[in-house]
Parts: structure tokens; C-alpha cells; sequence
């Protein structure tokens, strides 16, 4: 993979991923709903074109693209993904994230700038939540060495970086880095945004499922310097 000096990624060659475009772009178009795809957009505040495939749909579709295709590499997750990411219809973004997914634990900590590409370009919830939690989130589990990506990430200007270094230890549980996690959440409290507030409650709430004392006592000692938003989202299932 290369920068070119347009700042885009260029994707890796990849035979696996001529097959799975070849496949998906096939099948994916055959089935669209073009009715279904103007709900669908709207839905997302018209942050891309849909082909207006449901979940269970594109899903099964997708099992069909990948069938009999062997796992892919490192270099053959980086190609599908970056080559989705250059389709319009988010669909294709969504088989890619689901990609990822499932076979991040082949990838290494390289694979870090491809995520960050795909996180800022075309970016909307829908897509940078899971990348965080289940890409972004294994890779750093893996290599502990990217939490100074993290560090760089919390103090960036654009809110979906900020917003997937909150969220990448949601799935740690009792390996959270709480230092971390606390820290990076009264960094960014005072955040204009609603989705980096929401993100500060939602990885609060989630640990608190693994140590329900230790958040209720960070909301308590730091709730005037919190957002409202931020301190009813991380209570709401441990109560005051």
C-alpha cells in the first residue's frame, strides 16, 4: 500500500479481492431495492447512496460472494476494504466493515492506517462504531504499542477519531486500560459535538458492566466537569 499525494490509499494488489468485487458488485446490484434505498438514506441524514439492501439480505448475499474463497491476508482485507470504501452505495462499506471484522486477528498493527483512512473517509456512526469497537479495539488488544495512536487520536480535531479512541476498549472489558479510558473521557468532555459526548457515556456505560463502582465514582468525583448527555448515558444501568 502506498500514500499518493491526494492523501488517498492505494489498494494492494490482490486476486482475492478482483473476486470478491467481481462477486459483490454482481450480486449486490441484482438485488437492490431502489424504494428501500431512499428510506434507507434518509435514515443515515443522506451521508451516501443505498442500494437499499436490509441487514438479513445483505448478509446472505454476502455469504454467497465469499463462498469457497479461501481466508484472506492481511494485504487482501486492506484491498476489499479500500476498494468498497471507493463504491458510493454504503453497502458496500458495510461487507467491508463486516470483513474486517471477522478476520482482524490476521491483521497487524499496520493495518492500522488502512482503518484510519476508512474511519475519515465518508464517515458516519454506522460505520466508525464498529470499526472501533471490533477493529480498531483488536488491534490495539494485540498490540498495546498503538495506544500512542490512541494518545495522538483523543487530541485530534476531526470527531471520529476522537470518537473511536473513546470507543476502542468497548469490548475490553477487565483488560480496559482505565487510565486510559477515564483519562481520554475528561480530555474531551467539554467537546462541542454530540457524538463525542455520546461516545464518553457509552464507553462509561459499558464498563461499567465489568466495574459498576469504579464509573459511578468517576461520575461522582467529575459530574460538573461531564456533559448531561455524557453522565445519563454512563448511569443509565448503575443508577446515581
Amino acid at each position: 500500500m502506498s500514500v499518493t499525494n491526494t492523501g488517498i490509499l492505494d489498494a494492494p494488489h490482490s486476486s482475492f479481492a478482483d473476486t470478491v468485487l467481481e462477486r459483490l458488485t454482481a450480486v449486490y446490484t441484482a438485488a437492490a431495492d431502489p424504494e428501500q434505498a431512499v428510506a434507507m438514506r434518509a435514515y443515515m441524514k443522506d451521508v451516501a447512496p443505498f442500494l437499499g439492501l436490509t441487514r438479513p439480505v445483505r448478509r446472505a448475499l454476502s455469504r454467497t460472494v465469499l463462498d469457497g474463497l479461501p481466508r484472506p491476508g492481511e494485504a487482501d482485507c486492506a484491498a476489499v476494504a479500500l476498494r468498497c470504501w471507493r463504491l458510493p452505495e454504503r453497502e458496500y462499506h458495510y461487507f467491508a466493515v463486516d470483513l474486517l471484522r471477522r478476520h482482524v486477528t490476521h491483521c497487524s498493527s499496520g493495518f492500522l492506517p488502512v482503518v484510519r483512512h476508512l474511519l475519515t473517509t465518508v464517515p458516519w456512526w454506522d460505520t466508525v462504531d464498529l470499526l472501533a469497537a471490533h477493529v480498531v479495539g483488536g488491534l490495539v488488544a494485540a498490540d498495546r504499542a498503538l495506544t500512542a495512536d490512541m494518545d495522538a487520536w483523543i487530541a485530534e480535531e476531526d470527531l471520529w477519531l476522537v470518537r473511536t479512541a473513546l470507543l476502542h476498549q468497548l469490548r475490553h472489558k477487565e483488560r480496559t486500560d482505565t487510565d486510559r479510558l477515564f483519562g481520554y473521557c475528561l480530555r474531551r468532555c467539554g467537546h462541542a459535538d454530540f457524538f463525542v459526548r455520546k461516545a464518553i457515556g457509552w464507553c462509561l456505560r459499558e464498563y461499567a458492566k465489568t466495574d459498576p463502582d469504579a464509573v459511578r465514582g468517576f461520575v461522582a468525583e467529575h459530574r460538573e466537569r461531564l456533559a448531561p448527555l455524557s453522565v445519563r448515558e454512563a448511569l443509565r444501568n448503575t443508577g446515581p
